[in-house]
């Protein structure tokens, strides 16, 4: 028995971060008869029918300011945003009602955002044939109203999961870009048991307690429930169980319910992009890390946030880069029989 098995034979349950006993990738518990492909598609489908009022993420909030505009698409439609005089969120269409410049290329003084072509001044009131589109900023993440695009009966907020009080938490989004649609990106969060199987760097010990039936389904029972443990280090790790659900269509809510940070959330927002050069679909991974604890300690954390939230970032882009050659090879045996090619990864 080596000095580290010994240590963790007695280690205090109090502790959050444990030793772990040597992990070989090979010996897992293969997980391929539990993942089964009509359970996760159908908790994508059950997702897909939820009502969305037209929502759709397409930043951070912190991504939008009161210096600068700030331009993307959301599917085929460009839009710029920027804050008001107020701090207000405005989102509008991207194109000048003028001459269709290019809005996210202008300037924004005292609220007013001016087109670098010609000067015209924009605000939230309108005018000149440009009007704002109805949006929303829930603190981390700003939404837009698109209803032409989403063809669903409006509502008057996006659906919001259920959060962590904002003053004791600490809030990072990172985003990535993927050649797949957003129900790959759904499809993919759907199927925890490929965790500590496609991530062995980060997960290990991962159980799946509870999946839905995909034949009958209550609400509340359409949820994932897992065991996993989270990885500091090769022989180091923490813990925690956690579920999965869909409050809408195009988002998966992962919420730690027992061992350290409980109540911390992890939202993946899947928004369309225009499509590629190549015709394909694109769509933008929005993703915001939402952690706290009731440990005395996470109040010093909340003071350096900002120090934290790069780390934070980091942690999640790096689980996507993977992901995403998940949710592309989806995407890539639906719509060709020549799947396109994708790095290969070594996992053992």
């Amino acid at each position: 028995m080596s000095m580290l098995d010994a240590l963790r034979d007695r280690w205090p349950d109090a502790v959050p971060v444990r030793p772990l006993a040597r992990r070989f990738w090979s010996r897992q518990h293969p997980t391929f008869r539990e993942a089964k492909p009509a359970l996760i598609d159908a908790a994508a489908a059950r997702a897909a029918a939820r009502p969305s009022g037209n929502w759709f993420v397409f930043a951070a909030s912190t991504d939008i300011r009161p210096d600068r505009p700030f331009g993307t698409h959301v599917g085929p439609v460009e839009l710029v945003a920027w804050r008001d005089a107020g701090g207000g969120l405005v989102v509008g269409p991207g194109a000048c009602p003028h001459l269709g410049a290019p809005l996210a290329e202008g300037k924004v003084e005292c609220g007013t955002l001016r087109c670098r072509w010609h000067g015209m001044p924009l605000d939230r009131e309108g005018g000149f044939g440009w009007n704002p589109l109805p949006a929303h900023d829930d603190g981390v993440l700003v939404w837009v109203r698109l209803d032409r695009l989403g063809g669903e009966t409006p509502l008057p907020t996006p659906v919001l999961p259920e959060r962590p009080d904002p003053t004791a938490a600490i809030a990072a989004v990172a985003t990535a870009t993927g050649t797949c649609e957003p129900g790959d990106i759904i499809a993919n969060r759907l199927d925890p048991w490929h965790g500590s199987w496609f991530h062995p760097y980060a997960f290990a010990r991962l159980t799946v307690e509870h999946a839905p039936n995909p034949e009958v389904v209550e609400e509340a029972d359409d949820r994932f429930l897992v065991d996993v443990t989270y990885l500091l280090g090769a022989r180091l790790g923490v813990p925690v169980r956690a579920e999965f659900h869909c409050p809408e269509p195009r988002t998966v809510v992962m919420r730690i319910t027992a061992g350290e940070g409980t109540g911390s959330v992890v939202e993946t927002h899947a928004t369309p992009l225009p499509d590629g050069p190549d015709g394909r679909a694109r769509t933008s991974v929005i993703e915001a890390v939402i952690a706290t604890s009731d440990r005395p300690g996470f109040t010093t954390a909340t003071r350096i946030a900002p120090l934290l939230r790069p780390l934070m970032r980091w942690g999640a882009t790096r689980l996507w880069r993977d992901d995403l050659a998940y949710a592309e090879r989806r995407y890539a045996l639906r719509t060709t029989t020549e799947p396109a090619p994708h790095l290969t990864r070594n996992h053992t």
